[in-house]
């Protein structure tokens, strides 16, 4: 592994590095929670663990501070694996290959998980310093953000006495976030008929894409590759017979998936084959400004006797990936240029007796997300599935006067030279979970510069880390 400790003298690195070291991804928290343990043990901090495997870290204030009002710091522990076909990394107990870039750290083959590794990695630094100037600092680590958001609806809140809270989940430097959407995860369980037939299998791969994040790309532009599967299998019914073995594409709701494999029983290889190189030359051409990797492949196999599904699953199938809604839904009316309602098929899993899709729905509306639930219950009732909604979690409404943001406005100006952008995103954020638990929460998120996250090429500036962290530890020398 590169060694990232001498990066930065604040230590940030040392403990990102040392994080990156550890398997955290979604739903495998028991590792990273017990590292955030010892690092309060070894501290001689206050602290909390939950049966969710959050955390929760007390520093007390330093001098001249105890009559101040306590802040959060808040981050999350888990990251989203996503790894290349030629990647042989074990997410469950593999540590991430790190290597220096220029100005950027990434992950040989690997999503980075500087979402939210590198916010857990600041507010480390800050509780192990002695140097610093600060209120009360109450550090809270979140588990299973990434999929639900997980983590901070079972967390306690009312442990928490401050009334003032950092988020460190935002990707933009130079950018101060506000608001952001709420959301849930949206399931069809398509039960499968199969039926044994001859033919040869042909493996069609839509690989090559962008992906990306659901909230923060969708209005990118990006490809969905299980959406681009059924214009695919629709287009080549109407020429070519074929069947479905299984069809798979991505793993997580929120991530945009890049890839989408096809695995079909033809009759005529060279006749599908054919016809499918000349479809897929089209697509290549139609996008290619927007998916310039795009890189199909098609792979003939053998012929021989396969499970297939029925006939009118098959139709069903192909009917579902055609016509369901995805992407963006709304733009909002309030605030220019913000996305205010969207889905994303993030999943497509094909099982011997079942297949699931798995959406994920954002708006920041709570009556817009009710209504793109019921419209997905609507299309889904055409075809015979089960339907499983779950993972709710509000929206992080703007408020009006805060004096965190002003205050964030005035400090970043001092040590940059302008002041930061005000956004709200469509991405959601566990500001929403807090703000609807705390009440009267003053609460701004903030973070150094990620680029791509959620894929293979995510990458984290150095220098963006370094100016960001500056201008926390003098945040927090001004909440007095």
């Amino acid at each position: 592994m590169t060694k990232l400790y001498n990066l930065n003298p604040s230590n940030v690195f040392k403990y990102f590095e040392e994080i990156c070291n550890i398997p955290h991804g979604s739903g495998n928290m028991d590792a990273i929670s017990k590292y955030c343990v010892k690092f309060a043990e070894k501290h001689s901090l206050k602290f909390i663990r939950d049966d969710a495997n959050n955390v929760i870290i007390f520093k007390p204030a330093t001098a001249g501070y105890e009559k101040s009002e306590p802040v959060i710091l808040q981050g999350h522990l888990d990251m989203v694996c996503q790894k290349t076909e030629n990647s042989d990394i074990d997410f469950m107990n593999d540590g991430l290959n790190l290597y220096i870039d220029g100005d950027f750290v990434k992950a040989k083959n690997t999503t980075l998980g500087a979402d939210n590794g590198i916010a857990v990695a600041m507010i480390l630094a800050v509780l192990e310093s002695d140097s610093l100037s600060h209120p009360e600092i109450q550090a809270v680590f979140t588990t299973d953000e990434e999929i639900g958001m997980i983590g901070a609806e079972k967390l306690d809140t009312g442990i928490l006495t401050a009334k003032k809270m950092i988020n460190l989940d935002a990707e933009e430097d130079d950018t101060v976030t506000v608001s952001c959407a709420g959301g849930s995860d949206f399931k069809a369980v398509i039960s499968l008929n199969r039926v044994k037939k001859s033919g040869t299998k042909v493996t069609v791969t839509l690989k090559g894409l962008q992906g990306g994040h659901s909230g923060m790309e969708i209005d990118k532009g990006r490809v969905n590759a299980d959406v681009l599967a059924g214009r695919f299998l629709n287009h080549m019914f109407a020429i070519s017979e074929f069947d479905i073995i299984a069809i798979n594409g991505g793993d997580k709701g929120n991530a945009i998936p890049n890839l989408c494999k096809m695995e079909l029983c033809v009759n005529n290889a060279d006749t599908f084959t054919k016809n499918a190189e000349m479809y897929l030359d089209i697509l290549k051409k139609e996008m290619a400004e927007r998916e310039k990797s795009f890189s199909p492949i098609i792979e003939i196999g053998e012929k021989a006797e396969y499970d297939i599904l029925h006939p009118e699953i098959r139709d069903n199938i192909i009917f579902t990936l055609l016509c369901l809604p995805n992407g963006i839904v709304e733009m909002s009316a309030e605030i220019k240029g913000l996305v205010e309602t969207s889905l994303n098929l993030g999943m497509l899993n094909t099982e011997s007796d079942k297949m699931t899709l798995l959406f994920t729905l954002r708006s920041n509306k709570k009556s817009a997300l009710r209504f793109l639930e019921e419209k997905l219950k609507t299309f889904f009732g055409a075809v015979p599935c089960k339907i499983y909604t779950s993972g709710h979690y509000p929206p992080w409404e703007f408020k009006e006067n805060s004096k965190l943001q002003a205050l964030y406005k005035e400090v970043y100006k001092k040590h940059c030279g302008f002041e930061p952008k005000v956004e709200a995103i469509h991405a959601g954020l566990e500001c929403g979970i807090f703000t609807s638990a705390i009440k009267e929460l003053d609460c701004i998120a903030v973070g150094p510069a990620l680029y791509d996250v959620h894929t293979v090429n995510e990458k984290l500036c150095i220098s963006s880390v370094e100016k960001i962290y500056n201008v926390l530890i003098s945040l927090l020398e001004n909440c007095k």
